[in-house]
């Protein structure tokens, strides 16, 4: 997801009763008595928290490969699944047998490559407001969230969110490729309206708040708000990359924050899928795989005092 919300303003987070970036309080307690998300999850107040997230499982086999190795790393903590994709079958398969695997939805609503291309997985009769002209999903967030009918849009999520289930995936949380419900008032309700009816977890960072000052009234008093979401953009360097992220994760403040990675092999089906498209390209994903199943990144985690969590275990705070 490409992240393009700037950083937020420190008194809007009262809106949300939150302390330190995270605290979570009722009206009947102070926030000086109150006790945050951290711990609320069994973590001293100051701890630092942090989800290590692969997005677009499911949209090739060389994204499956590569992010259940990183899975299985355990550097990675949890993963999202593009449910139109041609290539969710084997990530389900590797979901029915690995049920403690941390994965949500990713839900999809643009089509970004130039050869490779899907639509919506309703038809066209049902969201035809959904499709381009070329009979597929929009390519990109802006333009498809220009052209969509948020009841469509619904329509289709809630149909996703469907068939991940019949499919054997128990997801634990929602996200939105490319960012396509973050982009206006009316599509921020749509997800929020879907995942609470299904009681899941959103994406939220509290940087989004101001670019974005309808949100707080849409988050419920089980929505967890993240500090902040680091996510590589295409002014990096291939040389800058793990400087990035050490950097990143070395400026972490306390509370939970999530660092958004693409996975997948530098080879010739993920080149063929990102042809004539390097961000977020198949040179970019082995960059990403790279870093985080290194030693030099369990490394930096280490020496920060970094605990890596699931969208799993913070989704308990969603029954208190």
């Amino acid at each position: 997801m490409r992240n393009r919300y700037s950083v937020i303003a420190v008194l809007l987070l009262l809106c949300l009763n939150v302390v330190s970036g995270l605290a979570q309080t009722t009206p009947s307690e102070s926030q000086a008595t109150s006790k945050t998300f951290v711990e609320q999850l069994g973590y001293p107040r100051d701890a630092k928290l942090l989800i290590v997230h692969a997005d677009d499982l499911g949209m090739a086999h060389s994204i499956n490969v590569a992010s259940i190795k990183g899975l299985e790393t355990g550097l990675v903590t949890s993963a999202s699944i593009m449910i139109p994709c041609s290539w969710l079958p084997e990530i389900a398969a590797y979901a029915r047998t690995h049920r403690e695997a941390d994965l949500g939805l990713h839900l999809t609503l643009t089509s970004e490559w130039s050869l490779y291309r899907w639509g919506p997985i309703l038809p066209k009769d049902r969201v035809p407001s959904l499709f381009d002209s070329s009979g597929y999903l929009y390519p990109t967030e802006t333009e498809a969230a220009a052209h969509i009918d948020p009841k469509e849009a619904e329509a289709e999520i809630r149909a996703q969110i469907a068939r991940a289930r019949a499919l054997g995936i128990q997801p634990t949380h929602l996200d939105s490729h490319m960012g396509t419900l973050y982009q206006n008032q009316a599509l921020f309700e749509t997800l929020f309206r879907v995942a609470h009816d299904n009681k899941l977890l959103v994406r939220v960072s509290k940087e989004w708040f101001a670019a974005a000052p309808f949100l707080p009234s849409q988050l419920g008093p089980d929505d967890v708000v993240v500090n902040t979401v680091i996510s590589i953009g295409p002014s990096v360097t291939a040389e800058g990359w793990s400087k990035f992220y050490v950097d990143a994760i070395k400026s972490l403040q306390p509370g939970i924050s999530e660092m958004i990675v693409h996975l997948a092999y530098d080879d010739e089906e993920m080149k063929g899928v990102a042809f004539d498209h390097p961000d977020w390209g198949s040179a970019w994903r082995q960059r990403d795989f790279q870093f985080v199943t290194s030693d030099a990144f369990r490394k930096v985690l280490r020496d920060n005092n970094v605990k890596l969590v699931t969208w799993r275990e913070v989704g308990k705070l969603m029954a208190k």
